[in-house]
């Protein structure tokens, strides 16, 4: 039987019922370099819990599910190497052992589609992030998200975002204003026996965006460049992050930074009204 390992912080949320907001580690282990991926990990979840929630930053760690993690793991996942991207199809492999995803370009040569958008058709969460990253193929991840059943909602504006750029040139399915109106939707999913979970599409800050245009044509070299070099797979993200991090002289960390810490904040708002639906 699998372990699950709980952090002090979030048993004592688990036993009180208070809000908890779960962090996937992949910024600690793939987003940025350290120190700087554990500071903001730590910002992120100050930033939660001002807001009223506990933050719950989950990874295996020794062959366990730990939820919730130290200052001292933080920094331990922080400084390793090697370390895994895990989804449902490797999660018991690596178990044994050790801004959402969703359709890359070209995917319809590859069949290359991110275990994200079937994992929200799967499981009753509420994920929100960013929208898609610019350098996915945005249409066919919305397609993709409406054929599996998945509620797409943009929070406070019509326009489906693009991860660094607050706008795209698609319009997100659905549209909602408050975060209790996100909470009482994800309720009715389960009143209503509806499977799988929700994608809330939160936009960039205006003070961090990049526009749209400026990144079009860096993503374009980019994507060419990993064309030419046969990168393929899961190496494709990081290496097109790097080099859109070199074209933007490090704007693309910034906004990345801020984009984290405004959903932080938008979950754990979401997170606060659930709770009091649920008790």
């Amino acid at each position: 039987m699998i372990e699950l390992a709980f952090s002090d912080e979030v048993q004592a949320a688990r036993a009180t019922r208070q809000p908890i907001v779960a962090l996937e580690s992949t910024i600690i282990t793939h987003g940025m370099p350290h120190p700087q991926n554990v500071q903001v990990a730590a910002q992120v979840e100050d930033d939660i819990r001002a807001t009223g929630a506990v933050p719950a930053t989950i990874a295996v760690l020794e062959g366990r599910l730990q939820i919730g993690l130290s200052p001292a793991q933080l920094d331990g996942l922080g400084r390793a190497s090697g370390v895994a991207k895990l989804s449902r199809a490797d999660l018991a492999a690596c178990l044994a052992t050790g801004g959402n995803g969703g359709v890359p370009k070209g995917a319809e040569h590859s069949f290359d589609i991110s275990a994200d958008l079937q994992e929200l058709a799967q499981t009753p969460v509420t994920v929100v992030a960013a929208g898609a990253k610019a350098i996915l193929d945005i249409a066919k991840t919305l397609e993709v998200l409406e054929t599996l059943g998945v509620p797409v909602i943009a929070f406070g504006q019509d326009d489906f975002p693009a991860f660094w750029s607050a706008k795209s040139e698609f319009a997100a399915p659905l549209r909602i204003d408050k975060p209790d109106t996100i909470a009482r939707a994800h309720a009715l999913r389960g009143a209503l026996g509806l499977p799988g979970g929700q994608l809330v599409a939160n936009p960039i800050p205006a003070e961090a965006e990049i526009p749209a245009e400026t990144l079009a044509p860096i993503i374009a070299a980019a994507q060419s460049e990993a064309d030419q070099r046969g990168i393929t797979g899961k190496a494709v993200t990081p290496f097109l992050l790097q080099r859109i991090f070199e074209a933007t002289e490090g704007r693309s960390l910034e906004a990345n930074i801020a984009l984290v810490r405004n959903n932080a904040r938008l979950a754990a708002r979401i997170a606060q009204a659930l709770i009091k639906i649920l008790r």
